[in-house]
């Protein structure tokens, strides 16, 4: 029997996913009140349009436009507007009434998440924000919690599910970058303006969310190396599945030691990268999100799932409006973020990672020799190479795929610039990291 009163949950936003979740509180708000102990009470859902279409019916008495109010009388927020504002002034007035708040707003936390956790630490509160990477995948709260005690050394994730159908689709079908993208927006998984998918801004702040939260520091927005994958061509895709690897948009977040001070730091980077098709990685097809993880007592985990959706997310949006409504019952402060470490933010020149090179090179004596000690002069050691004859008229030409070892990125991108300088090379037509080795 529940004797405990009733929670007052504020829902801001009633787009694909607030109305997905305001639908399932009022659906399913008995079983949750028996798992909580407490009677879960949606009291309202701020939208800025009331007229405006939603995907499931909300009762036309609880919607407002008056966030404030609708704030101020909430015992849990939970924020699903997205953007930056108003929605951080709404979650620090939330905070600081005293609220918990839960929230998938991933460009808010990647940007002012410090300033957030502060004001709830401060007062007792607690902010959780498992939808806000990989969607219905539990990613969140196993590094947070699970892994408190543990030394993660590496993630590995494909946390855009958009770039990762457009390049699952060209892998299958050989279809170009232009072709994909057009299907992924006919069939909703890409929105008209796919710039923060496609040019790696969703994932970049993803990645400095899990990076944050992996090696208990702050990492801010503007630290995460980006690239997207406007860039990656059919023939890339098809070279890479004909070698052994898929292209995949991965978040690369890890601990490592700058080469040039021995000082241990950490390091976030988004591109699009080679990926063993051994590589549990590799089977993530569709618009599935992954993320895969190595730590020292843990090894290898690998979390997968749904990445996006309306439906998915809410799942992962009620489990934490579950996890706030017991803390009322039970009683006691949040528990404040772990970042604290204060490990040095390292730029991607430190890194140390492997490169697929494809050249349009001369075909005569001495070429292979001549860029072997180009590889050579700037520290990075050749692993495999590949060559094709490509007779083109008076000017034969050939197609050389040269894959390294293991280097530092500085190193590897010079190798690179001088390449491109080299009177022996036609063109660079092809630079891809590989990861997953």
């Amino acid at each position: 029997m529940i004797e405990y009163r009733n929670l007052r949950i504020a829902l801001l936003g009633a787009g694909s996913v607030g109305a997905q979740v305001a639908a399932l509180l009022l659906e399913h708000g008995e079983e949750l009140s028996e798992r909580v102990g407490a009677g879960l009470e949606l009291v309202g859902v701020a939208v800025r349009d009331p007229e405006a279409p939603r995907t499931a019916e909300i009762p036309k008495d609880l919607i407002t436009t008056d966030a404030e109010s609708l704030i101020l009388g909430a015992d849990i927020v939970v924020e699903l507007m997205g953007g930056l504002d108003p929605a951080r002034r709404y979650l620090e007035l939330a905070l600081n009434s005293g609220a918990d708040v839960v929230t998938a707003n991933k460009a808010l936390l990647a940007t002012h998440g410090p300033e957030l956790f502060e004001i709830a630490e401060q007062v007792g509160a607690q902010l959780y924000y498992e939808a806000a990477v990989g969607g219905a995948i539990p990613i969140i709260r196993p590094l947070r919690d699970s892994l408190a005690g543990d030394r993660v050394h590496r993630i590995l994730g494909i946390v855009n599910g958009t770039t990762n159908y457009i390049l699952d689709r060209m892998d299958a079908s050989g279809a170009t970058f232009e072709e994909a993208l057009a299907e992924a927006q006919r069939l909703g998984f890409a929105e008209a303006d796919p710039t923060a998918d496609v040019e790696g801004y969703d994932a970049a702040q993803k990645a400095a969310i899990l990076a944050s939260l992996a090696f208990h520091t702050t990492v801010p927005l503007e630290a995460v190396h980006r690239e997207g994958i406007v860039s990656v061509t059919a023939e890339q895709v098809a070279a890479a599945r004909a070698s052994g690897f898929v292209v995949k948009l991965l978040a690369v977040c890890e601990r490592l030691v700058d080469p040039a001070t021995g000082v241990e730091g950490v390091s976030a980077r988004v591109h699009p990268a080679l990926v063993p098709v051994g590589h549990p990685l590799a089977a993530v097809h569709g618009a599935n999100n992954a993320v895969f993880l190595e730590a020292e007592a843990a090894g290898s985990l690998m979390f997968y799932g749904a990445g996006a959706g309306g439906v998915p997310t809410a799942s992962a949006v009620l489990g934490d409006v579950v996890s706030a409504a017991r803390r009322h019952v039970i009683g006691g402060p949040g528990v404040a973020e772990s970042t604290h470490a204060d490990l040095p933010i390292l730029p991607i020149s430190s890194v140390r990672t492997r490169y697929r090179i494809a050249l349009e090179v001369d075909d005569k004596p001495g070429v292979l020799a001549a860029i072997a000690n180009l590889f050579s002069e700037h520290g990075v050691s050749v692993e495999t190479v590949q060559q094709e004859a490509r007779p083109d008229g008076a000017s034969p030409t050939a197609t050389l795929v040269i894959g390294t070892h293991e280097a530092t990125e500085s190193a590897l991108a010079s190798t690179v610039a001088a390449l491109g300088s080299s009177p022996s090379v036609s063109a660079v037509t092809s630079v891809l990291r590989v990861e997953g080795l």
